[in-house]
C-alpha cells in the first residue's frame, strides 16, 4: 500500500472541491472529486474547527471510541467509472473489520481519528505529477492575467 498525506481541499475551475491527497514525497497528487457537503466535513477536521455539536464524523469516531474500537487505518481501495472506493479498517476486540465507505467519509473519519490514509498501488496510474499541474496552473494564471489586462486597456493599444 502506498501512504498518502491529506493535503486539504482544492476547487477545480467550475468550483466543485476536490480532496488533494499526496504520496510522502509531495511529487505526486491524487485528485479526487466530492461534494459540497463532503468537503466542509473535511475542511473542518483539517483547521481542527470545534463544532458545538458533533458532526456525523465525530459521531461515528465517538461511538466507535465508546465501543472500543479504534479506526487503525484508510484505504482507497479502486477507482470504477470515475468512482473512488475506499475501506475503513476498525480493530476492535482482537478482530480487524472492514468496513466500505466513501472516500470523502473514510478520509473526514481517518483525520478525526488520527489514522493514516493508504492507496492501494494501482491506483499510483492515477496519481499527478504535481510539477506538471503546477506549470500548467501558472500558464493558465499567467494567460488570464494577459487576456485581463487586454481587454481592459484594448482602447489605449490601438
Amino acid at each position: 500500500m502506498i501512504p498518502v498525506n491529506i493535503k486539504g481541499v482544492a476547487y477545480d475551475a467550475s468550483g466543485n472541491p476536490i480532496i488533494l491527497l499526496t504520496d510522502q514525497e509531495d511529487k505526486k497528487v491524487l485528485p479526487i472529486w466530492v461534494g459540497v457537503l463532503e468537503a466542509r466535513a473535511i475542511t473542518v477536521a483539517l483547521e481542527n474547527i470545534t463544532m458545538s455539536r458533533p458532526l456525523t464524523h465525530d459521531l461515528l469516531k465517538n461511538i466507535c471510541t465508546n465501543l472500543g474500537a479504534k479506526i487503525t487505518h484508510i484505504v482507497i481501495t479502486d477507482l470504477h467509472e470515475n468512482t473512488f472506493y475506499a475501506e475503513i479498517h476498525i480493530f476492535l476486540s482482537d478482530k480487524e473489520m472492514v468496513i466500505d465507505s466513501r472516500p470523502s467519509d473514510a478520509i473526514a473519519l481517518a483525520l478525526r481519528a488520527s489514522a493514516p490514509v493508504f492507496l492501494m498501488p494501482k491506483l499510483n496510474e492515477h496519481m499527478l505529477q504535481i510539477k506538471d499541474i503546477l506549470e500548467e496552473e501558472t500558464e493558465d494564471e499567467l494567460l488570464q492575467i494577459t487576456n485581463t489586462f487586454l481587454k481592459e486597456n484594448k482602447k489605449a493599444i490601438h
